[in-house]
């Protein structure tokens, strides 16, 4: 019985250490754009996720045009050396900093 009792909170504790999977793609975006996009747009990624709205992003992930839409953010961008699958958590971040979307840390515009 005590064994039972100590899995059954081993993986309660586990569980709810894990974070969820939207929020693994919003951390996988900032992480990704620190390393591949900062050095070329020049400005932090929350500045790149505020010239949309939620809703915007969506549309233009949506269209397949997010690529396109941050190179015109940032003209200095080679979307080519990005890879396919990162867009995806960039598109998870742009949405949940968008100018309509949750404040970064400190922020209440």
């Amino acid at each position: 019985m005590r064994k039972v009792i100590g899995v059954a909170a081993l993986s309660l504790l586990i569980s709810m250490s894990i974070p969820t999977s939207s929020m693994a793609g919003v951390k996988k975006g900032q992480r990704i754009y620190k390393k591949k996009l900062y050095k070329k747009c020049g400005f932090s990624g929350v500045i790149f996720a505020r010239h949309h709205l939620q809703g915007e992003w969506e549309h233009i992930y949506e269209t397949g045009t997010f690529p396109e839409e941050a190179k015109n953010i940032c003209p200095k961008l080679t979307i080519e050396t990005i890879e396919k699958k990162y867009w995806k958590d960039l598109y998870a971040y742009s949405v949940k900093y968008a100018k309509d979307g949750v404040p970064p840390n400190g922020c209440t515009d």
